[in-house]
């Protein structure tokens, strides 16, 4: 501002009369005096210099100081003093160095940098890095996920790796962090991981153990290779166990995880999953577990009892994949070695009470109205642990041609056609003896159809069907005039004639304007008829029964009847559910049959029938509800109630609430008044598990139990909780499993305890056998659900 204005004054002079020596003096002196001003702020070679008060330059060095400011690309440096050779790019920086980046921010006392091999090497340092947007950000409150590191010395030794001796890592930004891994040496590779060399962890200050090696993932993906926190755990079965598990990142598409569980009663397992995504509909999991058993005794009320050493596995796999010619694979895959094993180990409810072993796998296609497939499933099932029984196809090749109209007529047609191996053994292990009732069959079915629907109130729908089977082998009498399967084939043929009846339907529609569910309501009335008819055939007697459709019973009338009433709501608009929702249904259905024997075999409606009901012209009555106000609340139930008995074959209700997101709970009853196995009672359960999170995930829990009403026994209660405080958190459970009186156990109960802590960026894991419920406390982030 000064220059500007003695420069005006100057041209002021101008219209003076004084020598022009006199009047050049003024801009000479102006020049000398902006000399210095120049020289100061020419610029550093390779930076942008945006502040500084006093810089020398001999050559092609260059000292700067006082509150130094230097930027070069994305990088930025502060400093009291630099000084900075332009030939060889090295810069020397010391006092209250800081060097910032978009992904670091690391302060030191002095700094030696090379601007050419972007490598260099802070003293007496701190820094942070970002982890990421897909962290839990739970364990960090209102701070920013960040990861914290200290050292006397860090070397920058690539464009994101840093080396640090004697220093420290935590990812709590309290002045005494709540937890922090103290090494010798540390290398960070930033977005990835850190591996740490004699590293202690210390909690609050403390030192709580020892780690001569370990690797802290900090991908910001949270998808990062490295191993998990280990759980503990305490079992009356097990003993104490120790669980670990190593996670690695093969691609953004794969991934597959290494378990050990050493168990201090039991032996050791260890376990792998894989996971991948090859495209929208092609995805896969496999997973096994090999469970090395020592021999363990326990003291019970009944004395002492010893298990034997064995070796167990189990195996799983789920996998579905499109191939070329339009063609699609399935696989399922759910096996294990020991059913007894399978129920002492796992923790979850599903696992512990299935008793089936299953191998299944199909690949199909569909061309146009033309669709094949083959399939080969095998599914066995443990009466006991040493009674089994063994069904399935294998393989079982399927063709299809879609119903077609003929020309303008309102009549379609439609084919079907079916090849099986059926396989059927039964195994007793304790006697060592099996029944194989094995054969092949080979069904075809065209079909002509008639629908009618040009009402909206009333529709038809007339089908007859033409069923031919062969099969390879049926009973025939033997010398003792029993019936013995031998290989004599059998052909069974008859007509199936059908008419589906639905309406006349009865509509009310009314408003409701000071209503703040709805808009409208609308109840509709809709009886229902079935009339079936199927013709006679001979030799049913004679026919091998494997599966339902071989139960077919002919020479018989049925008429199916029933009466639904649904009630619909128009929700207002910003609903959060669908605008037209069906909130509340009611059906009734009964069925006659002309000849009593067949309702035994309608096993689509009332499967119930086979198991010790007598033969009846009335099938049960069934009632049906669902009430579902919402997406996060419903309520469903079914009676099949016996008018001839005067008692409910069987009833079950299951419900759900949830309340936004913080609280959800589902339940259910069941009970039947036929016993299907015969090694165990009718079943009468009810089970139920409330979860609840506060918001942001900071506390949250689950408790669940599975109780056995005709037992009166707690076949499995858990209760789950963790909490996630800044930075760190803690999960744990605590489960009470009473085992099946229908096998033999060592232990008639079982106590589970397990614990797992969690580090803000590094997670913990449900072990191969269910450890917390799959429930850990943590957001799942990324392909595979991996949480760090």
């Amino acid at each position: 501002m000064i220059f500007f204005r003695l420069a005006a004054a100057v041209s002021r002079l101008s219209f003076v009369r004084i020598p022009l020596t006199l009047r050049c003096l003024p801009i000479l002196l102006l020049a000398l005096l902006a000399v210095p001003a120049l020289a100061q702020a020419q610029p550093v070679p390779g930076f942008r210099l945006t502040k500084q008060l006093k810089i020398d330059i001999n050559g092609s060095t260059y000292h700067l100081e006082g509150q130094v400011e230097m930027e070069q690309g994305s990088q930025k440096f502060f400093a009291d003093v630099v000084d900075y050779d332009s030939t060889t790019r090295l810069m020397v920086a010391t006092g209250n160095v800081v060097y910032t980046s978009p992904e670091t921010r690391i302060a030191a006392d002095r700094l030696e940098f090379n601007l050419d091999t972007k490598v260099g090497t802070f003293q007496n340092a701190t820094g942070s890095t970002y982890l990421g947007e897909k962290v839990d950000k739970s364990f960090f409150g209102t701070q920013e996920p960040d990861a914290l590191f200290y050292g006397e010395v860090i070397q920058k030794v690539g464009p994101k790796r840093y080396r640090i001796t004697r220093g420290g890592f935590t990812s709590c930004v309290q002045p005494t962090p709540r937890w922090e891994l103290v090494s010798s040496t540390a290398t960070v590779e930033l977005e990835s991981y850190a591996v740490l060399t004699n590293t202690v962890l210390k909690v609050k200050g403390v030192p709580m153990f020892y780690l001569p090696v370990l690797y802290y993932p900090i991908q910001s993906d949270d998808r990062s290779t490295g191993f998990l926190l280990p759980t503990y755990g305490a079992s009356v079965v097990r003993g104490q166990s120790i669980s670990n598990a190593f996670f690695w990142a093969i691609n953004r598409s794969q991934d597959a995880t290494f378990y050990h569980d050493w168990f201090t009663k039991r032996g050791q397992g260890a376990g792998a999953e894989y996971r991948y995504v090859a495209g929208p509909s092609s995805q896969g999991n496999f997973t096994t577990y090999y469970l090395n058993e020592k021999q363990a005794t326990y003291d019970t009320t009944a004395g002492s009892v010893t298990t034997p050493a064995q070796r167990n596995y189990e195996v799983r796999a789920n996998v579905a994949q499109v191939l070329p010619a339009g063609l699609r694979a399935r696989g399922n895959v759910d096996y294990f070695s020991s059913v007894v094993t399978r129920a002492t180990f796992n923790q979850n409810p599903y696992d512990w009470s299935s008793r089936t072993r299953s191998v299944r796998g199909n690949i199909g296609g569909t061309w146009g109205r033309q669709s094949a497939s083959m399939t080969y499933d095998t599914t066995e099932l443990f009466y006991s642990d040493t009674a089994s029984s063994l069904q399935g196809g294998t393989p079982r090749l399927s063709y299809a041609f879609a119903q077609t109209r003929i020309g303008q007529t309102p009549l379609y047609y439609s084919l079907n056609a079916e090849y099986v191996n059926i396989a059927r053994l039964d195994r007793e292990e304790s006697n060592n003896t099996e029944v194989d009732q094995g054969l092949t069959r080979f069904d075809v079915s065209p079909t002509l159809r008639v629908p009618f629907n040009r009402w909206p109130f009333l529709t038809f729908n007339s089908s007859v069907s033409y069923h031919t089977t062969r099969y390879s082998e049926s009973y025939v009498k033997d010398a003792n005039n029993r019936d013995v399967q031998a290989d004599q084939p059998l052909s069974r043929s008859y007509w199936d004639l059908r008419t589906d009846i639905v309406g006349p339907k009865f509509t009310k529609v009314w408003d409701t304007p000071d209503n703040g569910y709805a808009e409208k309501y609308k109840h509709t009335i809709e009886p229902t008829f079935t009339v079936q008819r199927l013709t006679a055939f001979d030799s049913y007697d004679r026919i091998v029964k494997l599966e339902g459709y071989d139960f077919t019973y002919g020479g018989t009338n049925r008429i199916s009847y029933g009466l639904t009433n649904r009630f619909t709501a128009k929700r207002r608009a910003g609903a959060s559910t669908a605008r037209n929702r069906d909130f509340l249904t009611l059906s009734l259905t009964q069925s006659y049959y002309s000849d009593p024997r067949a309702s035994l075999y309608d096993f689509g409606a009332f499967p119930l029938n086979f198991f010790g009901r007598e033969p009846s012209n009335f099938s049960p009555i069934a009632l049906a509800a669902t009430f579902s106000p919402s997406e996060q609340s419903s309520v469903s139930t079914r009676l099949d109630w016996d008018d001839r008995a005067g008692e409910f074959q069987s009833i079950r209700v299951n419900g759900s609430y949830g309340l936004r997101e913080w609280l959800t709970v589902t339940g259910g009853w069941s009970q039947r008044n036929i016993a299907i196995f015969f090694d165990r009672p009718a079943d009468k359960f009810i089970n139920t598990s409330t979860t609840f999170r506060t918001r942001g995930n900071r506390v949250g829990g689950t408790y669940a139990f599975y109780y056995d009403l005709g037992r009166s026994t707690m076949m499995d209660q858990r209760i789950v909780g963790y909490y996630n405080a800044q930075c760190c958190g803690v999960v744990f459970e605590y489960q009470q499993f009473n085992y099946p009186q229908f096998s033999s156990f060592a232990v008639p109960q079982d106590r589970r305890f397990n614990i797992g802590v969690t580090l803000a960026g590094l997670g913990t894991f449900s072990n191969f056998l269910g450890a917390f419920g799959g429930n850990t406390g943590q957001s799942s982030g990324g392909f595979g659900g991996r949480s760090y």
